[in-house]
Parts: structure tokens; sequence; C-alpha cells
């Protein structure tokens, strides 16, 4: 039963063409399109600000030195859940969540199913939704840095280690799980308010206050790593994560238990929404949708 929901949702998202624009394709085709005209600029006026660059990371863009493919694909994955993509992506995933009360049709689905695997079917095709949107930014990025190296003539190489294959697949893997668990709060808006607009503003605005929780808690004398700070603010978890991925030089910084904590924050972030929406889904009327 619970198959035959996941293939009915990924049918019917498959005919919505402007919510797979704007989920997968939108952003990839601006992130080329930005990385393209950026370089042109740079080469147009590489000499006079190569003299005054005091930006190592603006030098090495504008060198000739080999540009390792393999590397910026791996630091492509860690930014797979930029802002942009945690936005478009949540177009979608609000189009499935909310998309049944819109067109007032759960009363026509839900008689043939149970309620949780009606929930749990949007669920995995958002899921999916997101590793396409994934594919698409790693394409984006791959043909944003050729087209680099054609402008600025440099040489490819492709030096793949072991140690980069883990941390690609970790850091796409988080960034997959922190756009699943963004668009978590999107069901449980739908399911509550039974509007589309809603499941797409209330992430955004939650996510925004998010953002400025340090700053808010600050004051009171709670500390970003502290356990409030940390289960307030997921995003900030998703960040704590990615720097022990990486090895960044801030990862030796951070806090012990700092780790613990994220993870925490994530998924409850996840767990909590998806359970308070399937829980309110099975008590809710639906005769009049």
């Amino acid at each position: 039963m619970l198959v035959d929901a996941i293939r009915a949702e990924g049918f019917r998202l498959t005919k919505n063409r402007t919510a797979l624009f704007w989920s997968v394709v939108f952003v990839p085709l601006l992130s080329v399109a930005l990385g393209a005209l950026t370089s042109f600029v740079l080469k147009s006026g590489q000499t006079k600000l190569l003299e005054g660059a005091k930006s190592p990371e603006l030098a090495e863009m504008m060198s000739r030195a080999t540009l390792d493919l393999a590397s910026a694909m791996v630091s492509a994955a860690g930014g797979l859940a930029n802002p942009l993509v945690l936005l478009f992506v949540l177009i979608g995933a609000a189009t499935l969540y909310a998309g049944d009360y819109r067109w007032e049709t759960w009363r026509l689905i839900s008689a043939r199913n149970s309620r949780p695997n009606l929930i749990l079917a949007k669920l995995t095709v958002v899921a999916v939704l997101a590793l396409a949107a994934m594919a698409a930014m790693l394409v984006g990025s791959l043909v944003e840095n050729l087209i680099r190296a054609g402008i600025f003539g440099r040489g490819l190489i492709f030096n793949l280690s072991g140690e980069q294959v883990g941390q690609f697949f970790a850091l796409s893997g988080l960034s997959w799980l922190r756009i699943v668990q963004f668009t978590m709060v999107s069901v449980l808006a739908a399911v509550v308010t039974r509007s589309l607009l809603a499941a797409l503003f209330v992430p955004l605005v939650i996510g925004v206050a998010q953002f400025f929780t340090p700053q808010m808690l600050g004051p009171m004398g709670v500390m970003p790593d502290a356990w409030l700070s940390i289960l307030l603010n997921p995003g900030a978890a998703h960040d704590a994560i990615q720097a022990t991925i990486t090895r960044a030089p801030a990862a030796a910084a951070l806090p012990a238990g700092l780790v613990l904590k994220a993870w925490t924050s994530l998924g409850l972030w996840t767990v909590v929404p998806l359970a308070g929406a399937v829980a309110w889904f099975q008590r809710q009327d639906l005769s009049k949708e």
C-alpha cells in the first residue's frame, strides 16, 4: 500500500513541470550563469585585480594553476544545502504536502490507503526530489568549473583519493538530511493550516528566526554551543557536523559534545514535525476537502 502511494505521488510530481523546474533546474542554471558571468568579469580586469588582490580565494580563482575537479566536487557537495537550494526545493515540497488541500482531493484518495502511508509517500517523494536537486547542483558545479577553467586557461586533473570519496558521500548525505529536515516544518504547517502558502512561508519564517537565535540568546547568557542554542538552530548543527567531516581548522576548536548536540538537533527537527503531522492528519476531518 505504501509503495502504491509512493508511485502515485511520484507520478503526480512528474506531471507538475513548474514545481520540477523551480525545485530542480532553476538554481543550477542560475549558479552556472552567475559563475560564468563572474569569471568573464574577473578575466576582463584580471591584471588590475591581481595587483590589488588581498583575498587568497580571488587570487586562486584567477590563477592559471591546474584545477582539480575532484576537490571541486567535494567542495560542491558541502554546499548542496545552501539557502537557495533549501528555498526552491521547498517550493516542490510545499506543493506536494499541501496540493491535496488546495485541489480538495484528499477525500478521493484517503479511502484507498492509510493516512500515515499517504503522508509517508509524500515525504519519500520529497526525499527523492531533494536527491534530484542535489544531482542537478553537482552537474551545475561541474559545468561552472569547466567554464572557469576555459576562461582562465587552466588545466584540468581529476585526482580522487579514498578520503575524498568518503568526504563526498558524507557531505552529500548530510546535505540531503538538511534539505529533508528543512521541509519537515512544511508538512506540519500544511496539515495544520490546510494552506499552500503556510506550507511555503512558515518554514521560511522559522528558518530566518533560527539563523538569528545566537544573537537573540547571547544577551541572555546562552552560549552558541549550549544545548538550547543548538536545539533551536538545526542550521548551526548542520555546520558543526560539516566542519568535523571536512576536518576544517574550525573543527579543532569545537567544544566537546557539540557533535552529539548537533545530531540530536537535526534528528528532533526531522522526526518531531513529521510525527506531529501524522498525528494531526490521523484526527483530521477531510469530508469537506
